[in-house]
């Protein structure tokens, strides 16, 4: 009898669990997304078939898996599973989750998985707390981390682990997740249909995170057996942008937003911004334009925008949405703000058309390399000058082919901090062609 009342309890308690948990992959076969990660002849997949002792460190943004891929190994491996999560628990905790898998080792020989959950959370103490358990193989140990574990996780814990990257989850992934949550009788058992915008809405708004989609298809589901795009909506909290990341609206929206920062827009370019991230556009994409148009509009006349820039697309890499946000629109506003010149992409624009154009000459004898042996019978940097050895660090002679020799690419502008390269690029030209025979870009010879 009270077996059965104990089987009630479980399905009432099964029942009763989020979407996000009831669909969690039984095997690693119903994983979705990592294939790097689950494909037959990995190292994690042969972790699992031959279960082996492991010690990993599983490292990705939320939502990827972590805690499924830890859920799965306990699921098709013999070992006893125990979670912990560093949010609550302590060194006591952890210390007797060890003692517990010890007693069950040497009572019947049951290898124990013990997964701690936001493992970065730790401090160090509590890590190290592990190391005899993971050194002497008491337990096989899974730490999920959001954060990067170089700096996040120590060194002889990292160092005893394997350490798996999860990637966010294609659009695709999601797709089938959805999909599957929708008609699996774990999930939703079909009595739900959901509109074909409204999923396509669904995937955007999750931005590769599998439990935000079915949190919001969960709630989008409450007394509802059709979710059309008002439903979904009124579900989660916002509303629909209107944005195809393969269509029209992706090029329009990105050509606006580097148009105005180009025009020193800050305001319409930070609009542009909101509405791709919204939209659920890669915010990797949007860094990475970000780093054109430092050099391409920015460029001399605020040097600095291109290490902005830089460090903006570092840090989506390294923290991701939502918080990498903020740094995508510290660049933006960045480079609104800043000078403009376009100086850098004419200039390498018109040294390439002239290479394009067959001007290629020799490289002047004095500028060859004159390192090995026979290069000085060649003539090879007879007569050149090391600036170094001038008070000015410039010296008179010849650096580019005859063909080109005298040439100007770079036409510098006097905006923002290009003013003073403009006048030092002057200076230095009278010196290196002080009779005054600079040919202009475009003048053939």
């Amino acid at each position: 009898m009270d077996s059965l009342f104990d089987d009630a309890e479980e399905r009432a308690a099964a029942s009763a669990a989020p979407l996000a948990v009831r669909m969690r992959p039984r095997t690693l076969d119903e994983v979705v997304g990592q294939q790097h990660l689950t494909a037959p002849g990995s190292p994690f997949r042969k972790l699992i078939d031959n279960d082996a002792p492991m010690s990993l460190v599983l490292w990705g943004p939320p939502g990827t898996g972590k805690t499924t891929l830890a859920y799965v190994v306990s699921q098709v491996t013999s070992r006893r599973f125990t979670e912990l999560s560093a949010v609550t628990a302590g060194v006591k905790d952890v210390r007797a989750a060890v003692d517990a898998a010890r007693r069950e080792l040497g009572l019947s020989g049951r290898q124990s998985l013990l997964f701690v959950d936001e493992v970065h959370r730790f401090s160090k103490t509590q890590q190290d707390a592990l190391l005899p358990a993971v050194e002497n193989r008491w337990v096989s140990f899974i730490g999920a981390t959001t954060e990067n574990p170089s700096f996040s996780v120590v060194s002889p814990l990292l160092s005893r682990s394997l350490l798996l990257t999860l990637q966010p989850l294609a659009d695709d992934d999601i797709r089938n997740l959805v999909t599957r949550a929708l008609a699996d009788e774990r999930g939703l058992d079909g009595k739900v249909q959901l509109d074909q915008d409204a999923l396509d809405h669904l995937v955007r708004l999750a931005g590769g995170d599998g439990r935000r989609a079915l949190t919001y298809l969960e709630a989008a589901a409450l007394g509802a057996s059709r979710i059309d795009m008002a439903t979904l909506e009124r579900a989660v909290d916002r509303a629909a942008v209107r944005y195809d990341r393969d269509g029209d609206q992706h090029y329009d929206v990105i050509s606006a937003f580097i148009k105005s920062i180009r025009g020193s827009d800050a305001d319409a370019a930070l609009h542009y911004l909101a509405r791709m991230i919204e939209a659920g556009e890669d915010p990797r994409f949007i860094a990475r334009r970000l780093i054109v148009h430092a050099s391409e509009d920015v460029g001399m006349a605020d040097p600095t925008a291109l290490g902005v820039a830089v460090a903006a697309a570092q840090a989506v890499e390294f923290v991701g949405l939502p918080e990498a946000r903020i740094n995508l629109a510290q660049a933006v506003i960045h480079l609104a703000l800043a000078p403009k010149s376009n100086s850098v992409i004419r200039a390498i624009g018109a040294a390439q058309a002239d290479v394009q154009a067959g001007l290629i000459g020799a490289v002047p004898a004095h500028l060859r390399d004159a390192h090995y042996a026979g290069a000085k019978r060649l003539g090879h940097g007879e007569g050149y000058v090391y600036p170094h050895d001038l008070p000015e660090g410039i010296v008179t002679q010849q650096y580019a082919p005859d063909v080109v020799d005298g040439r100007a690419y770079y036409e510098p502008t006097t905006h923002g901090a290009e003013s003073r390269f403009s006048e030092r690029s002057r200076l230095i030209r009278e010196i290196l062609h002080p009779e005054g025979d600079r040919k202009q870009e475009g003048e053939q010879s």
